[in-house]
């Protein structure tokens, strides 16, 4: 969700050519599988597309090949600096430290409250947009 939720707002802004966004799994969970159905009817919703995308696994060279990478709750962090021996540039970052708080983004998977989720991915892709000055 956070992928297509910020292509959406670097868009609005006239910025896509700027960035190069892109979502990974830190599981073999869903590897290969489109995006799920409730992520896909809350974005259809707010005529955000997410048409092709399947899930693959965050790999190491991600970490010399993107400038900031955000994690959506403690478990993906750990499994970050696992997969990257650290974050020695420290490119690591949960997203709602970016609206203020240290808590994990809602996670609809457990829940099935995709809306809850939606609302802490904008809020960390908003405030994200604003530590990067956007």
């Amino acid at each position: 969700m956070a992928e297509f939720v910020l292509k959406d707002m670097v868009e609005r802004r006239g910025l896509a050519d700027r960035f190069h966004i892109e979502s990974a799994a830190t599981t073999t969970d869903e590897i290969g599988n489109p995006v799920h159905p409730g992520t896909r009817r809350i974005l259809a919703r707010e005529g955000i597309s997410c048409e092709g995308k399947t899930a693959r696994q965050i790999a190491k060279a991600d970490y010399d090949a993107f400038d900031v990478i955000i994690g959506m709750d403690d478990a993906n962090m750990r499994s970050m600096e696992r997969r990257f021996g650290g974050d020695p540039a420290g490119k690591l970052h949960k997203m709602m430290e970016f609206a203020g708080t240290d808590r994990d983004v809602a996670d609809p998977w457990y829940t099935g409250d995709f809306e809850t989720t939606y609302d802490d991915v904008r809020a960390g892709c908003t405030g994200l947009m604003g530590w990067l000055g956007f």
